[in-house]
């Protein structure tokens, strides 16, 4: 019989065609969704901001953790996994301070990259800390002052120790996580949480071998760090091999307000910057101080650091809170002139002067010259190397023989006092060094308005954050700016009179 051309073909053949090309297909289409959706997480890379630049220097990523940060959530989980690595609870113990309804403390930012959220320190860690005017006052926050609460190296160690603990592991790390409200996938519970901790504890395990050097020296304490000798660390010097008196250098965290007029003396030249004077430009001094917060030179945020290095130029310390005795702080003031303005400027806030920002030879300063041991021609040479290929490469590392003069904006909340704080008070400081005290208690924010400084005479009452500090140990004497140039052979009355006056800084 004729076939009918107007006659419907059979589907079924059509059908069978394309749920053929469906099947084949099929895996194409859900890979290509699948890589997107993977793509999409573990590509992005999205600080979290801030619109208010205080709020950015607390909080605000300077790139760190691209190279450096620890997952937000096994950050979160450790204190609970190695208590017993820690002085007291959770990272506040370290002196770390958190704000009311935060849940990192100041000093620590964070930035989804990698398919999760990591963690890590930036500038406020060691450029903020509190005040408190009675042990049962409550502590005031003040940004740019030093952290002489937080103890960076107790910081470190909790890590290395935990790392080399039993329970760094996701079996320990991700069941705690749970139970602190992660609420991780399926994925993250069996892939990426697993991986980043195998990932973050042979990174840890590797930086404690590489910095070992540091337990053969005396506890820093906190409020004080050894830049440069982590800075070899970098450019793997052979720790080991160097001489004894290269590996002290534990200095105080330094006040970072009034940036702007550091950058220019008042005859134009370039103030000398850092304790012993090595570098005369603010841009590689911030860079540099960027490595301390993780970031290397690919990896640095240029514009989050410009954000806060703008704000920092005219940032300035808080006022003298308390009452000033106006008859003494105007003697003092005629003291001040005659022995001090030379090197640290006509006033808090007028940094002129002819030595101010240069550096005073040790020979004539006479203080702890461990800092200044501890950083090196062949060290300043290696850093010359730094950003390579970049525009902004360092060219202003130096070595220098002595401190620099620093402006004394803000002094007040400065102590303990000298780079090595190794004197409590301003009122000691005035004081022969055989007269000043040889052991006293750093990390107290309780204010000593009479002698202006910290309280330094309690026991540990249960803050942990307080350290008892040896000025008999290596690298902390407190010798030196001290004889007739220095104000520590006036009257007693003379000492009280220029102290008052220093109040009003």
């Amino acid at each position: 019989m004729k076939k009918d051309p107007t006659d419907t073909p059979p589907v079924t053949g059509g059908w069978r065609r394309l749920a053929l090309r469906t099947l084949l297909w099929a895996p194409w289409a859900i890979a290509l969704v699948v890589g997107l959706d993977l793509a999409s997480r573990f590509l992005a890379d999205e600080p979290v901001g801030y619109g208010s630049p205080a709020e950015h220097f607390k909080y605000g990523s300077t790139g760190g953790e691209r190279e450096s940060g620890f997952p937000y959530w096994i950050w979160q989980a450790l204190p609970q996994i190695c208590p017993e690595s820690l002085p007291g609870e959770g990272y506040a113990s370290l002196g770390m301070i958190y704000e009311p309804g935060k849940d990192l403390p100041v000093g620590v930012s964070k930035r989804f990259h990698l398919g999760i959220d990591r963690v890590f320190l930036n500038c406020a860690v060691c450029h903020t800390s509190t005040v408190r005017d009675a042990p049962d006052a409550p502590p005031r926050l003040v940004l740019g002052m030093p952290a002489h609460r937080f103890d960076i190296r107790a910081f470190e160690t909790f890590f290395f120790e935990c790392a080399s603990s039993a329970r760094f592991r996701s079996e320990y790390i991700v069941p705690q996580i749970q139970a602190m409200g992660g609420d991780l996938s399926w994925l993250d519970r069996n892939v990426v949480y697993p991986v980043a901790i195998g990932l973050m504890r042979e990174r840890l395990l590797m930086l404690k071998e590489r910095f070992d050097f540091v337990f053969d020296q005396p506890p820093w304490g906190p409020g004080r760090v050894d830049t440069f000798n982590s800075a070899k660390v970098l450019f793997n010097f052979p720790m080991h091999q160097l001489p004894e008196k290269e590996l002290l250098g534990a200095s105080d965290f330094p006040s970072i307000w009034l940036q702007g007029p550091r950058m220019l003396r008042d005859d134009g030249e370039r103030m000398e910057l850092h304790w012993d004077g090595n570098n005369t430009h603010t841009e590689e001094r911030n860079k540099s101080a960027a490595f301390g917060t993780g970031t290397t030179p690919p990896t640095i945020d240029l514009r989050a650091i410009g954000r806060v290095e703008d704000w920092l130029l005219d940032l300035a310390p808080p006022a003298w809170p308390y009452p000033v005795d106006a008859a003494q702080a105007q003697r003092g003031a005629a003291l001040y002139a005659e022995y001090c303005a030379g090197c640290h400027g006509a006033g808090g806030r007028d940094f002129s002067g002819a030595r101010v920002g240069h550096v005073t030879p040790i020979a004539d300063i006479g203080t702890d010259r461990s800092r200044l041991d501890s950083y090196t021609y062949e060290l300043a040479v290696n850093q010359a190397t730094l950003y390579a290929g970049y525009p902004h490469r360092f060219r202003h590392f130096r070595k220098t023989f002595g401190y620099a003069n620093m402006p004394l904006d803000g002094v007040w909340l400065r102590a303990p006092y000298l780079h090595n704080g190794s004197v409590p008070t301003l009122r000691d400081l005035l004081e022969p060094a055989a007269s000043r005290p040889v052991t006293f208690f750093r990390g107290d924010d309780v204010y000593d308005p009479t002698r202006v400084g910290f309280r330094s005479d309690r026991a540990a009452d249960g803050d942990t954050a307080l350290f008892l500090f040896d000025t008999r140990l290596p690298g902390n004497g407190n010798q030196g700016h001290e004889g007739h140039a220095y104000g520590t052979e006036l009257a007693a009355s003379d000492k009280d009179a220029l102290v008052e006056f220093l109040k009003t800084f």
